[in-house]
């Protein structure tokens, strides 16, 4: 399966969990529902997903961690928020090169409509 055919099955999902339940609630609990039912769906789900910083050449373990990866192809980062911010957009870049995956959904459930809250994030795709 490719990027876009997963992009298309995590969004699906991600619309499925935002109309069942809505905005307001915390991230983890997004990330979860999201988790379950791309699991569900037949996906390999990791969560919480450690992500190295390397920096000349040692590794250093400083915490970040990457929401979801999706069939070791697509990055979801869960958000929560009132809105989008610059520093997200790039925070979600700096996985996707990190990790060499091409493509991530940036996805903000804390908003009324969901489909214009979730960002697609490429890198050479």
């Amino acid at each position: 399966m490719t990027e876009n055919e997963i992009s298309y099955k995590i969004i699906g999902a991600a619309i499925e969990i935002h109309k069942s339940i809505g905005p307001g609630l915390l991230e983890s609990a997004y990330e979860n529902a999201l988790a379950f039912d791309l699991r569900e769906l037949g996906f390999d789900v990791k969560q919480q997903y450690p992500m190295p910083f390397v920096y000349k050449d040692v590794k250093q373990d400083i915490g970040y961690r990457i929401d979801l990866i999706v069939n070791n192809k697509v990055i979801i980062e869960v958000k929560s928020i009132e809105s989008i911010a610059p520093v997200h957009f790039a925070q979600t870049l700096t996985y996707l090169r990190l990790s060499g995956l091409k493509l991530a959904l940036l996805i903000n459930f804390n908003r009324k409509i969901l489909k214009g809250n979730i960002q697609r994030i490429v890198n050479n795709l």
